[in-house]
């Protein structure tokens, strides 16, 4: 690894690199994983074939998607986002401690979490094959992919994959499968599908892509 300081860069940018005892105190009442308790009054959707897209060295994946083709043609595509609330409540340390922090940094390899990894990477993290709590947006779109149904659901998840987005690409540009990822060919085709009508009807309607590509640096130790 290179001869970086990252820890006084970033310090000199105002980030703190150490949680307060408050919040480490506050860590020692979660669990490392979802229990009975938590699942109460949630939609069970561990069954359901889940994934999760990023980069190859994420660690907090916070969001993961299932999709189903309709028998009349349409779409239910269903959003899961971590259900982070459920663990960092209002006005605690955790909840606090993140608020000042505002976000997470990145520092090439390096990253500084606004919450503690033993959240951000752990029970707050859609990892896979665990369960774990989410909001969940069910969104049901007609054959020409026109919304016409949605809501919103406390539910329990379990993905059943963690993909990359160089991947995803080899099927969806290149129809090349790599390995492990036989049984999810069908839902990334209908996904991409799904999105390719969305981003029409939104062009027909004139709306802006405020998109933007991420950059990415790639070095090593003579670097």
């Amino acid at each position: 690894e290179p001869d970086i300081d990252f820890k006084t860069i970033a310090y000199n940018y105002g980030f703190n690199l150490e949680f307060p005892k408050e919040v480490l105190e506050e860590l020692k009442k979660f669990s490392n994983e979802v229990t009975y308790e938590d699942k109460i009054g949630r939609v069970d959707l561990t069954d359901e074939r889940v994934f999760t897209i990023d980069r190859k060295d994420c660690k907090d994946m916070d969001d993961a998607i299932s999709i189903k083709r309709k028998e009349d043609g349409g779409y239910i595509l269903k959003v899961h986002i971590a259900h982070v609330s459920h663990y960092v409540k209002y006005d605690s340390a955790i909840f606090k401690d993140a608020f000042e922090r505002g976000t997470s940094y990145y520092l090439l390899n390096k990253v500084f979490p606004m919450l503690p990894k033993e959240l951000s990477n752990g029970i707050c993290s859609l990892n896979e094959g665990v369960d774990r709590l989410t909001r969940t947006v069910i969104m049901e779109y007609d054959e020409n992919g026109n919304q016409i149904d949605y809501r919103i659901v406390k539910a329990v998840i379990n993905s059943k994959k963690k993909m990359t987005y160089s991947n995803v690409n080899k099927i969806l540009e290149e129809n090349i499968i790599p390995n492990g990822y036989e049984p999810f060919e069908k839902d990334l085709k209908t996904a991409y599908e799904l999105t390719s009508k969305i981003n029409k009807n939104k062009v027909s309607q004139g709306k802006l892509d405020f998109d933007s590509s991420e950059q990415e640096i790639i070095y090593d130790e003579k670097e």
